[in-house]
């Protein structure tokens, strides 16, 4: 009996979805036991059984990516989270609430992923990407706070607001008490964006 395209295709996704979450886990394992700079792409690739192209097919950002994975899945959780917000909810809670929930601003996390966000916060290149990747989201995510605001996308003050929310956790991140400063942060910035939904 033929397979249809259809299942064929689902096989494949379930396939990449795998290959990924493998090259993911091995990078996690030996860049908690070794420290980032002491773990090759080789390595990773080795302990996930598979080639180190596959890796790049996957993971084009290389060994940062292996942990923090792309802008295109931030943008997206970023939008949803303003979209999504509760009703009556302003646009910078929602944003708050869903930065609270992320790497050093998480409330009670796994063990590993509290090491995992000391691992990146402690380590230059994973710092700088991540930063990297943050404000990467900075057209999207003025383009949809000026959806829900009525807006135009080009609003220079918006722009300014998505740019300062995305540099929020690589400043805050680092301060002893990430939520604090955090909570800080946003507290600066609806002086500043009043009128915001």
């Amino acid at each position: 009996m033929a397979q249809t395209p259809a299942r064929v295709s689902d096989r494949r996704e379930r396939k990449k979805a795998a290959t990924r979450q493998a090259l993911s886990a091995a990078a996690r394992r030996l860049f908690l036991e070794r420290g980032f700079d002491k773990v090759t792409v080789a390595e990773i690739a080795d302990a996930a059984d598979t080639a180190v192209s596959t890796l790049f097919v996957h993971f084009p950002g290389g060994k940062e990516a292996l942990v923090l994975g792309d802008a295109g899945e931030r943008e997206a959780a970023l939008a949803a989270a303003v979209r999504n917000r509760p009703e009556g909810g302003s646009v910078l809670d929602a944003l708050r609430d869903f930065l609270a929930t992320r790497g050093p601003f998480a409330p009670d996390p796994e063990p590993e992923v509290r090491r995992i966000a000391d691992l990146v916060v402690a380590t230059p290149a994973l710092r700088a990407y991540a930063r990297t990747l943050w404000t990467s989201c900075e057209t999207a995510l003025a383009r949809v706070i000026a959806e829900e605001a009525g807006r135009h996308a080009d609003d220079l003050s918006l722009r300014l607001l998505a740019r300062y929310v995305l540099e929020i956790p690589d400043l805050a991140g680092t301060e002893p008490d990430p939520r604090a400063a955090l909570d800080t942060a946003f507290s600066h910035l609806a002086r500043g964006w009043p009128d915001l939904p």
